[in-house]
């Protein structure tokens, strides 16, 4: 059979409704370049690991604690998330600054979903004397649900003083719900 070209308007099944298959299994079907899809509908089958929606929160106000049990570091380092699926995932990623005030002091600094620990050991900090340092953390949550979900940072102290966000450096968490 020759190639050629077919110009339509639209193109329906003769109900109405259905599906329509363009190509066959093996086969593939290009979009030139420049060319533009436009999806006012549902598109399903395309696989996983877009970006759905992105949440992000600041921080820059130094925030401390003793406290030798997690605490909340700040309600305003806190994001909610409503994923628009129970297979999606949410990736959580925070950075920000620490000081701890004493030496040979640790200090503690977690993730958490709602009530629950994502960061099994969190991250721990230790310093000799008196130091800054930076914070790093990221997760990767199934949490499941079609429901508002809450993502925020935690701390605690072994003795002494953990402060976060220190001379007004700013912290930032942030949550990318992926597609499956």
């Amino acid at each position: 059979m020759a190639d050629g070209t077919l110009k339509v308007g639209t193109i329906t099944t003769s109900s109405g409704s259905g599906t329509i298959t363009l190509g066959q299994s093996g086969e593939t079907v290009t979009i030139p370049s420049g060319a533009t899809i436009t999806n006012s509908g549902t598109a399903t089958g395309f696989g996983g690991g877009k970006i759905l929606q992105v949440v992000s929160a600041n921080d820059n106000t130094e925030r401390n604690t003793n406290s030798t049990s997690y605490v909340t570091s700040s309600n305003t380092l806190s994001i909610n998330i409503t994923p628009s699926a129970t297979s999606s995932k949410i990736f959580v990623s925070l950075t920000g600054s620490a000081y701890v005030e004493s030496d040979n002091q640790y200090g503690h600094f977690t993730l958490y979903r709602g009530s629950t620990d994502l960061g099994a050991n969190g991250l721990t900090l230790m310093y000799d004397y008196q130091y800054t340092g930076n914070m790093a953390m990221s997760i990767l949550d199934s949490p499941s649900t079609t429901s508002q979900v809450t993502y925020q940072l935690y701390f605690k102290a072994t003795s002494g003083n953990v402060i976060i966000n220190p001379n007004g450096v700013k912290s930032t968490i942030t949550a990318f719900e992926v597609g499956a």
